[in-house]
């Protein structure tokens, strides 16, 4: 396994007084979470849960309130012990450590960052950002620069010295992002962060983590009750129902190909097209060059390969249908996407 990557293997969590007994009656006459509820009074959050999660990987999963996906990413910094299973961190099992090693792990391997992102009111941002360093004892001068270098990138430089109670929603995200990553962690644990957010600073928010993950290669494991969100971001998507992962794959396979019914009543309504990006739809640059000249596209519209196909007709229809040019990551033409090209991998989704 990579490192830094993250592996479930058959994990199962019961709440209840009698957990050993119910696990065990579970496993052997596969009882539901009704009956098992109703005859030992037990609740089963994680049902024999296995997947893996590769180092720079997002990994999302997906499902509606109840499914046990919060349940599940708490396992991985063990503020949740499993009734049964492994999980795997960094190619060790987290169960065999000892608390003060999980504490070094939390603090130094790993960053989450939930729902209600719990910013310190008394504290100012610049000191909620740096709290996870000060308590490993790192210098004042050492972590307000680290502060300020990851409020520079979440986009709040010129922030340190205001207080929580004069940031929007979208601000103390991004305030509670910078905190994760003041630590430099591996892995990221994010529960649900955008939700409560209004669509267009969601969206935005959106972006921005997927350029921040790719940009610092963080593996992720990403909770969300949303299918747009689950698509635009991850690489991989784990849909949840009843404590149990019912289909993993890649946003082609659980829009394009579902398991079950479950799953298909999920993703129902949902538009294949919303896949479709520039990658999908980009031409070699020759077939224009060779036609109109190089000097034809130096003002051109720039795009990247993951840009989506609401902006990319939107980008067209604003330059009047003229060609877009994509580049790489280093910002290198590397092909074009005409108006015919756009239409083609339109009708190839429809």
């Amino acid at each position: 396994m990579k490192a830094h990557a993250i592996e479930f293997k058959d994990v199962w969590k019961v709440f209840g007084t009698s957990s050993k007994f119910d696990l065990a009656s579970i496993q052997r006459d596969d009882l539901s979470r009704a009956t098992l509820l109703e005859k030992h009074g037990c609740v089963l959050a994680v049902a024999g849960v296995s997947f893996k999660v590769q180092a720079g990987e997002i990994f999302c999963v997906m499902g509606l309130s109840g499914s046990g996906k919060s349940t599940l990413v708490r396992h991985v910094n063990r503020l949740i012990k499993p009734s049964a299973g492994q999980i795997i961190v960094g190619g060790e099992d987290i169960n065999l450590k000892s608390e003060n090693e999980m504490r070094q792990l939390r603090a130094r391997s790993m960053g989450m960052v939930f729902q209600n992102v719990a910013l310190l009111p008394h504290r100012t941002v610049r000191d909620n950002v740096a709290l996870g360093l000060e308590l490993r004892k790192v210098s004042a001068r050492q972590r307000y620069e680290i502060a300020e270098e990851k409020l520079e990138l979440v986009q709040l430089a010129g922030w340190g010295d205001r207080y929580p109670d004069e940031l929007s929603g979208g601000m103390k995200q991004r305030i509670g992002l910078a905190r994760a990553l003041a630590a430099d962690p591996a892995i990221l644990l994010m529960d649900e962060p955008f939700s409560a957010l209004d669509p267009i600073i969601r969206r935005e928010l959106q972006d921005q983590f997927s350029e921040l993950s790719t940009k610092l290669n963080k593996t992720t494991l990403f909770i969300t009750h949303d299918l747009d969100e689950a698509v635009r971001l991850g690489h991989q998507i784990g849909v949840m129902k009843d404590g149990k992962m019912l289909q993993i794959g890649s946003a082609e396979d659980i829009l394009g190909n579902p398991q079950y019914p479950y799953v298909e009543r999920f993703v129902q309504g949902s538009s294949r097209l919303k896949l479709l990006k520039a990658e999908s739809v980009i031409l070699p640059l020759c077939e224009y060059v060779s036609v109109g000249g190089s000097g034809a596209l130096a003002d051109a519209p720039r795009v990247k390969l993951d840009v989506v196909i609401k902006e990319l007709l939107d980008l067209s229809n604003r330059h009047d249908n003229r060609p877009l040019v994509v580049v790489d990551g280093s910002g290198v033409d590397i092909g074009i996407i005409t108006t015919s090209s756009l239409l083609r991998g339109i009708h190839d989704r429809l």
